[in-house]
């Protein structure tokens, strides 16, 4: 079952989980991955613990402690969200410890609600890091615009991270120099720089999911024939840019510091039409030095039928160039869709927060012991 993964972990591509629950700890089920599908990573987010904690089991014990404690509602999910991800952290500490850092290690989201607040977005990566309490902990901070300059002050006090929802190769080249900024920051405080580590998560297929939609709506056979393309054009050119920035004369003064290179992660790799082969974002994304995060559907695809025939982001710039701009020539703006998709991605991330929120307090008032 596990050669198309083994493969592509041979190729360079870190296989990361996309996915978290307190059963999927204590099952077994996450050790198991790790050591039969070749999982060196997880990932989280808001979206994932709210299904984890609003439907799973596992959790009625600490809810209850915590309404007796009569806790916040946000202090009880904070409690609750970094006790998984110590946990799978802890699970994951010999893959950290065999990889020297770089693999082995669990996202966790800052409060999506801070999306556009950078000193509130600081405040809580630090808060965070230190409630974890694990070196293998990567915190999640969105690449919006406030996020940016966060990303440079989180970095710069040695606490690594994961950029997420980036969409656009314009924003990803802020979030390298955001993060190259963090690493000199750092390095002028004296910090050890091999220490920090950092990915940058680069949203894949929701770029097809909208940029199909509006060539379906040109309706010509041009506009059809590219429908597939743009989100595997998009994360190629990210790609380029990422072997620019970290093959530039600044990245090599921090290279001699043992600095890390911000891996690209492929993030959203499951397939949204079904009408595509569900590992399109997997086979078609396979590069050295990268991560690919997936749902666990989309990890079992591509154990039983991924084809992984080496590198198949090489020699495709050019090309994927042509695809992005045969888009914009039909009247579909880039920048629009980016943009739509960075505030979408806020929102999605905000909506499930606030579900989370309102299911957990609901759980909180019918465990809270009667008074009297």
């Amino acid at each position: 079952m596990t050669d198309a993964l083994r493969r592509l972990s041979d190729e360079g591509v870190a296989i990361w989980l996309d996915d978290l629950s307190r059963k999927r700890i204590t099952s077994g089920n996450l050790a198991e991955l790790i050591d039969q599908q070749h999982v060196v990573g997880v990932t989280t987010n808001p979206s994932i613990f709210q299904k984890a904690i609003s439907h799973g089991d596992g959790y009625e014990q600490q809810l209850t402690d915590l309404a007796t404690r009569k806790v916040t509602v946000d202090e009880a999910i904070r409690m609750i969200t970094t006790a998984d991800v110590r946990d799978a952290a802890d699970i994951l500490r010999p893959v950290f410890d065999a990889t020297d850092g770089q693999d082995g290690r669990v996202s966790i989201e800052v409060d999506p609600r801070l999306a556009h607040r950078t000193d509130a977005t600081v405040a809580e990566a630090k808060q965070l890091a230190w409630l974890v309490d694990r070196p293998n902990t990567l915190i999640k901070i969105p690449a919006t615009k406030a996020g940016l300059p966060a990303i440079t002050e989180v970095i710069g006090k040695g606490i690594s991270v994961n950029v997420t929802l980036i969409f656009s190769l314009e924003r990803y080249r802020e979030v390298m120099d955001a993060y190259l900024a963090g690493l000199e920051k750092a390095k002028a405080a004296g910090l050890d720089l091999s220490l920090i580590h950092s990915v940058a998560s680069f949203f894949v297929s929701r770029v097809d999911t909208e940029i199909d939609k509006r060539l379906d709506t040109v309706g010509t056979d041009e506009a059809k024939a590219l429908k597939g393309k743009a989100a595997l054009a998009n994360a190629r050119l990210a790609y380029q840019a990422y072997e620019e920035v970290f093959g530039s004369e600044r990245w090599a003064a921090l290279d001699k510091a043992q600095a890390n290179k911000q891996r690209p992660l492929w993030a959203s790799t499951g397939v949204k039409d079904p009408a595509y082969k569900d590992t399109l974002y997997v086979d078609d994304l396979v590069a050295p030095g990268t991560v690919n995060t997936m749902p666990e559907a989309t990890l079992d695809a591509t154990a039983d039928h991924g084809q992984i025939t080496g590198n198949t982001i090489a020699g495709t710039y050019e090309q994927s160039r042509a695809e992005l701009d045969a888009v914009a020539k039909l009247g579909i703006s880039y920048d629009d869709v980016v943009q739509l998709l960075e505030d979408e991605g806020v929102e999605k991330f905000e909506a499930a927060w606030i579900d989370l929120l309102n299911s957990t307090e609901a759980e909180l008032k019918r465990l809270a012991p009667s008074e009297g």
